[in-house]
């Protein structure tokens, strides 16, 4: 009864839908749709395109070569495999320019040092975080030069045929711990990105708000200090507003199926929705909404002592006080210019 009660819910939500023009679309519009449709669906075409090339038998041997490459290649748990020729192809500015998104500094960053970026929110997907430091897109280069980024994924999305190599090329790598390590430790610029609040974030993700997840996350600051890397918050507005999604409020039945399927395959999926092709209102692609992504100032991070390998409590407390201060400050400095339309202030949960 009570999902049902859900279900009368959600359908008495379903939007009447609004249609696009057929004409009149300027063509640069048209080319930034297809390029953000081709980047959301991308996954699922390339699980679909090689389970399709598995009906030729003529291709099983390079299929059956390319697995055995894919099951013995560790590239990323070892820094992953950038192109610089690949970030920098004109597709990505496309990407971006369909939100816009924006990346504005708001200190310099020495190129000696390396840095673990913070990222957040999450959102659906991370749209900000993967055209600013998966792409030059918003040029991010130009802005740091000399800080060498890592986007950061989970180590499943390196299994899928294709979508695997093309990621590499734009620079991902996993978010394990070897990996972190690996990343900071190969020269002085080297860098990381990560998502903070991961999956669980991704389900608090709804246009106005800003949900962080961040109390309890000290992993990334245990990190910082064993590895010198100085920490560097980013806060993107907009995040939040590119999808809306079903309510999934703390208890329903929704809520208890996406936090199983969390606890089980380490990541969950939430039920959302923005636009179609050719309509406003109703499909899988985000809104057209500005995205705006701030460095904020780094955080030096205290050296351990010698004969200390882990920092103390107090260590990582005290960083994250600063850490959450400086995400703060980004957000109050900026929130009535690129969060006019905000229903509430910055969380932090």
């Amino acid at each position: 009864p009570v999902i049902l009660q859900d279900l009368k819910t959600l359908s008495e939500h379903i939007p009447e839908v609004q249609w696009a023009p057929v004409r009149g679309i300027p063509f640069e519009r048209r080319v930034q749709t297809a390029t953000v449709l081709a980047w959301v669906f991308l996954l699922g075409n390339c699980l679909l395109v090689f389970t399709g090339s598995l009906a030729f038998p003529f291709l099983w041997p390079v299929q059956i070569a390319y697995l055995i490459y894919l099951w013995l290649d560790k590239t990323p748990e070892n820094g992953g495999r950038r192109s610089e020729w690949f970030r920098r192809l004109p597709c990505w500015s496309y990407f971006a320019g369909y939100f816009p998104i924006k990346l504005v500094k708001e200190a310099d960053l020495d190129p000696s040092k390396n840095y673990i970026f913070g990222y957040h929110p999450h959102g659906i997907i991370s749209m900000g975080a993967f055209a600013n430091f998966a792409t030059e897109a918003t040029g991010f280069s130009r802005l740091f030069p000399g800080i060498k980024p890592s986007l950061l994924t989970l180590t499943t999305n390196f299994n899928v045929p294709m979508y695997r190599d093309i990621i590499l090329a734009l620079g991902l790598a996993s978010v394990s711990r070897r990996s972190c390590e690996q990343i900071l430790a190969s020269g002085p610029g080297r860098s990381i990105v990560i998502v903070i609040g991961g999956a669980s974030e991704s389900l608090n993700a709804r246009p106005g708000m800003a949900d962080l997840i961040l109390k309890k996350r000290l992993g990334f600051i245990k990190l910082a200090i064993r590895q010198g890397a100085d920490l560097v918050p980013t806060f993107s507005f907009g995040e939040n507003d590119l999808y809306e999604q079903v309510d999934n409020s703390n208890g329903s039945w929704l809520w208890k199926v996406q936090k199983k399927m969390q606890r089980t395959v380490g990541f969950t999926i939430p039920l959302f929705h923005a636009r179609g092709i050719f309509n406003y209102n109703v499909g899988l692609i985000p809104y057209r909404h500005q995205v705006v992504t701030v460095v904020g100032k780094p955080i030096p991070v205290p050296k351990l002592p010698q004969g200390q390998t882990e920092p103390s409590e107090n260590q990582l407390k005290e960083i994250q006080t600063l850490y959450i201060q400086e995400l703060k400050s980004i957000y109050n400095k900026y929130k009535d210019v690129y969060a006019k339309d905000r229903k509430q202030d910055l969380r932090i949960i």
